[in-house]
């Protein structure tokens, strides 16, 4: 019986060897059929034409490759690759799993070509169709990016040489090109040079850093040698942004599996940054680092409130979440039948920040020079907090949340700073812009003969103003949490921004302090400014009101209520009805397009009514008029001033 299990299991081992020894002698054969299936497959689906020489195995866990070119159709060639050998980790991958032990790569050459609109890479733009029995697949984050960082330090090898790398982006007659003549690792570290060459200008670039599978970790470095900076190449063509740094620094770890966790450090020195969009001047920052935690789990990603981010002096832990909601919601368009419908959750987003009482000048301090121009060189005493937060259902917008709050105890301002932020309080230069031109300057005071003091102002007028752009300008500090909740709600369900929140403190920083570039930078400034001016009461509310009522258009050329009340009713501010101070403050928003409030035959259109009723129906609550007549109020008046020669014929 014994002999027979023997003879058995000979046989068996035998038939074994036998296959494993067909398999080795066979093992190029499979390579290439496996690898001919998968290029084939590739080829049909992309639109491309992949060709080599040779690839085969050397012994069980080397694979060689020699003279690969991939050239889509009809395009210029994308890639080509003159030999490379890959040394895998055998026992990974009999269980499955690729990882690099050792690479030796030459001539690599990849080129990004665009000629007008046809480019050799927009193969990897074009949508691919998939069969109607396909079923939406919900994305889960967690997988997903686990598979990118196994995918990422499975292809890092421990030690490898690449000789004769170049990477070209060319554009018509424009080009980036980056050459690294030799890129060595040696036991998970490397060092490099890069030659970048973009049209005539010309970089030379170090890198070096640590590339580490066993603790799955990333480091590197960016640097070039003297006192250059370097220059990030392609944006300033693609974007009319200009970037410089002297050092860049990057880590990545991942640090937990449930939830995934990756943390790392970024960090920039000499940073200058330059677009039209910000600032018409660069924006320097002398040092800035984030040390980041970030959690992912199925179906959201969030920034750990474990987060710091170091801004000059300033440091803080900001607190980011994007989740998908658990409710569908319908679809925009109708899913093509050969389409995979994607998934139509909706997306729930929350923010929050908080820091606790720390030194003003932290903050202030901080400013990077340039890009808040009136508030370079403030100094402050005291000490400030703030908190915010914000929360955004993209499904249920109407219940967005949102609160800012900045504090202050014993805050001081020792220095203003470039600009005297309390000029309003007395006489001042006012310049009026138009599209980024000045067009008229004046005082703002008694010299000038147009000034209008407040109190020669119509009361009449002076409330419909005020309840039509602010009602509670002489209640709040510069800001309207509900208005600026409500302007951004609207914003996000038209998509565009529509709506601003703006009080009269903030028009008036706006126009007074601020150029008339509109770009995130200068919002920021005139919340700063907005705040100063209102929590340290640089300025009276009444005075405020009264450089409003001086300073706001009123139709072309025309500024302020003494220039208003002649040009449309040949009278001063103090003789105004209740039907023409309406109308006054129904044109602020848009003065040069007063016309279009009137029909052809002078009168006012229609559509006034409702606006005319709902400020009648304030000014007989705020006790102006009575409420009879609040109720006889129509929108009819007649222009007699020189307005009324513009609207002829």
């Amino acid at each position: 019986m014994n002999r027979k299990i023997i003879t058995i299991m000979a046989v068996i081992g035998g038939v074994l060897v036998a296959a494993i020894v067909g398999l080795y002698l066979e093992r190029n054969s499979l390579l290439e059929f496996m690898a001919e299936k998968h290029i084939r497959r590739i080829e049909t689906t992309h639109g491309l034409n992949i060709a080599y020489d040779e690839m085969r195995l050397k012994g069980l866990d080397e694979i060689l490759l020699r003279n690969l070119s991939v050239v889509p159709d009809k395009r210029d060639t994308l890639l080509t690759l003159q030999s490379l050998d890959v040394c895998l980790d055998f026992w990974q991958l009999l269980r499955g799993s690729i990882e690099v032990e050792h690479v030796l790569l030459d001539g690599l050459d990849i080129t990004l070509n665009k000629q007008g609109t046809v480019a050799n890479y927009d193969f990897l733009f074009r949508k691919q169709l998939t069969g109607a029995t396909d079923e939406p697949q919900e994305a889960n984050y967690a997988l997903q990016a686990n598979r990118m960082l196994h995918l990422l330090y499975g292809l890092l090898p421990s030690n490898g040489k690449l000789h004769r790398v170049c990477i070209t982006e060319r554009e018509n007659s424009n080009f980036v090109t980056l050459t690294i003549p030799s890129f060595i690792i040696t036991e998970n570290r490397f060092r490099s040079e890069v030659t970048v060459l973009e049209d005539t200008l010309a970089q030379y670039w170090v890198t070096c850093g640590e590339l580490n599978r066993a603790k799955q970790t990333l480091k590197t470095e960016l640097y070039t040698s003297g006192n250059n900076k370097i220059s990030i190449p392609y944006i300033q063509r693609r974007f009319g942004a200009t970037i410089t740094f002297d050092t860049l620094v990057y880590s990545l770890t991942k640090a937990g599996e449930d939830p995934l966790t990756i943390t790392g450090q970024a960090g920039v020195s000499g940073l200058e940054v330059f677009h039209k969009a910000l600032l018409p001047q660069a924006i320097r920052l002398d040092r800035g680092q984030i040390t980041y935690q970030f959690n992912v789990m199925p179906r959201s990603i969030e920034l750990d409130s474990a987060t710091v981010i170091r801004f000059n002096r300033l440091e803080f832990h900001p607190y980011l979440r994007a989740a998908k909601s658990n409710r569908m919601v319908e679809p925009n368009r109708a899913v093509k039948p050969n389409q995979v419908a994607k998934s139509n959750r909706a997306w729930h987003f929350t923010a929050s920040l908080s820091k606790s009482w720390f030194p003003s000048d932290e903050l202030f301090g901080s400013l990077p020079p340039g890009l808040f121009s009136n508030l370079d060189g403030i100094r402050t005493s005291g000490s400030l907090a703030y908190t915010f937060f914000l929360d955004v259902d993209l499904e249920q917008l109407d219940s967005l949340k949102l609160f800012s709050e900045l504090r202050e105890k014993d805050f001081r301002m020792v220095h203003y700073g470039a600009t005297n932020l309390g000029k309003m309080s007395e006489e001042f230069l006012y310049t009026a812009y138009e599209n980024g031109q000045a067009v008229r300057t004046f005082p703002v005071g008694p010299s000038w003969e147009h000034f209008a003091p407040l109190d020669s102002i119509s009361p009449l007028l002076k409330m419909a103003v005020m309840q039509s752009e602010d009602g509670a300008f002489f209640y709040h500090r510069g800001f309207l949490p509900d208005a600026i909740r409500e302007a951004l709600i609207h914003d996000l369900k038209v998509r565009r921004f529509a709506r601003g929140g703006s009080t009269i403190t903030m028009q008036l920083v706006k126009n007074v302090f601020l150029n008339r570039n509109k770009n995130f930078a200068r919002k920021l400034e005139e919340a700063l400014i907005v705040w100063l001016i209102e929590t340290k009461r640089l300025t009276t509310k009444e005075r405020m009101y009264e450089v409003y009522l001086n300073i706001v258009e009123w139709g072309p050329n025309i500024y302020g209520a003494h220039e208003a009340a002649a040009y449309y009713f040949e009278k001063r501010p103090s003789q105004l009805t209740v039907e023409e101070s309406i109308f006054l403050a129904s044109i602020i928003p848009k003065p040069k397009h007063f016309r279009r409030s009137f029909t052809e035959d002078m009168q006012l259109k229609e559509h006034m009514e409702g606006y005319y009723r709902l400020i009648a129906e304030r000014l007989f609550k705020k006790g102006l008029i009575s409420e009879a007549q609040a109720d006889s109020i129509r929108p009819e008046i007649e222009v007699t001033g020189e307005a009324k020669n513009s609207m002829l014929p």
